[in-house]
């Protein structure tokens, strides 16, 4: 009860401010290009405008607000040069990790593998999107886990966040989640069966998922993109 206290005294109203704003942005209930200030989330929150202030600044260093002086705030556009240096990062050690994880795979590594299908598979028939989120990204988790390499786990959090954004803009997740599985089974039965060359075949046209969304959306919103010259 002392430790939940403790937690809960050092939340602060730039807190507040930094979690609704950071969901806003990544659910897209705020777009790419959208302008906000500082006198109006402040008035929202009933707060003054220095922790609004240092929300902003914290939205900012993780490339979600683009703060320019005496111009308005505004929701940051998408990079393609940024995007490209995320996946090309999260490729490269995705790649290693699912060799390592093919070759070291044991009879508790299937175990862990069919479990978290197990849980998609439910996720999927329930079509909760949210849950099957989660257990994606965990996932993801156990082949770290079974590659012995749990910190890559870290990377490649940082990096898939910084094209979530981007995949909320895709087709329906219901309509993906059958998709997702089928590949996350691909996977993890190449892992299983210690077949390196099949299992980064299928990891790799897993994430090379992403491109037809990125197609679509800068044929249709090119406006969500920064310029060349931005």
């Amino acid at each position: 009860m002392v430790q939940t206290l403790t937690q809960n005294e050092r939340r602060t109203s730039v807190d507040d401010v930094f979690d609704t704003l950071h969901e806003q942005i990544a659910t897209l209930q705020l777009k790419p290009g959208d302008r906000i200030s500082e006198a109006d989330i402040a008035a929202q929150f009933g707060v003054s405008r220095q922790p609004v202030r240092d929300a902003f600044s914290r939205l900012a260093n993780l490339d979600l607000l683009l703060i320019r002086p005496q111009r308005a705030t505004e929701v940051r556009r998408f990079s393609m040069r940024k995007i490209e240096k995320a996946r090309f990062i999260r490729a490269a050690i995705e790649k290693e990790v699912i060799c390592r994880a093919a070759a070291r795979c044991d009879a508790e590594g299937e175990t862990l593998l069919s479990a978290a299908l197990a849980e998609q598979e439910a996720a999927t028939a329930a079509k909760d999107v949210e849950r099957f989120g989660q257990l994606d990204y965990a996932f993801h988790e156990v082949l770290c886990s079974i590659a012995g390499v749990d910190y890559a786990f870290e990377v490649i959090l940082e990096e898939k966040a910084k094209v979530d954004r981007l995949c909320m803009l895709g087709i329906e997740k219901e309509q993906r989640i059958p998709e997702l599985l089928a590949d996350h089974k691909e996977i993890a039965n190449a892992v299983i069966a210690h077949d390196t060359d099949a299992a980064v075949e299928a990891c790799l046209k897993h994430l090379s998922r992403l491109d037809v969304t990125i197609e679509r959306i800068t044929a249709t919103n090119a406006n969500y993109f920064e310029s060349e010259t931005a």
